[in-house]
This record gives C-alpha cells, structure tokens and sequence, in this order.
C-alpha cells in the first residue's frame, strides 16, 4: 500500500467522525440555552468544516478548497471579535 493510498483510507474513516460532529454542533446551535454556548458551536462547527474542506483538498489533490477553508477560517475569526465585542457592549450596559 502506497502513502498516498493510506492517506486516501485515512481521510474516508475521518469522514463519519465529521458527520456525527457536524450534527452535534447544529442541535447545539439549535437548543443552546445562551448565546455563548450557541456562538461557540458555530466556531467549532465552522472550524471542523475548514478541516474538512483541507482533508478533501489533499484527498482530491485540489488546492483551491485550500483557500475556501482558509477565508471560512478568518470569517469565523471576524465572527467572534463581532459576538465578543456585541456581548461585551451589552454586560457594560452601552
């Protein structure tokens, strides 16, 4: 077995892990009992998807899904400087 077929198998057993994750992460979204618990699953679940668009990247061998996963990564980024700052304005009573 070559390396590149290991990593093909690697990344195909990896996939139902991302399945199960991304459907815990959304009934999180969903039923969070505050907008914290809510804004972190959106993190995680928007994280787990830059890593899986990289793991499909390297299984298609196509580099553009780099770029996508490395844009949906700094607009989480934007996105949590925007929550931090919404809740921090809100706790100060502005």
């Amino acid at each position: 077995m070559s390396v590149e077929e290991l990593v093909k198998t690697v990344i195909m057993a990896l996939m139902p892990i991302f399945g199960i994750a991304i459907a815990l992460y959304t009934v999180r979204i969903i039923k969070g009992p505050t907008v914290s618990d809510m804004t972190l699953a959106v993190d995680c679940l928007s994280y787990d998807v830059c890593f899986f668009m990289a793991l499909l990247a390297v299984y298609f061998e196509a580099p553009f899904l780099i770029v996508c996963a490395i844009c949906l990564a700094l607009w989480t980024y934007i996105f949590d400087l925007y929550i931090a700052k919404y809740l921090e304005r809100k706790e100060l009573g502005e």
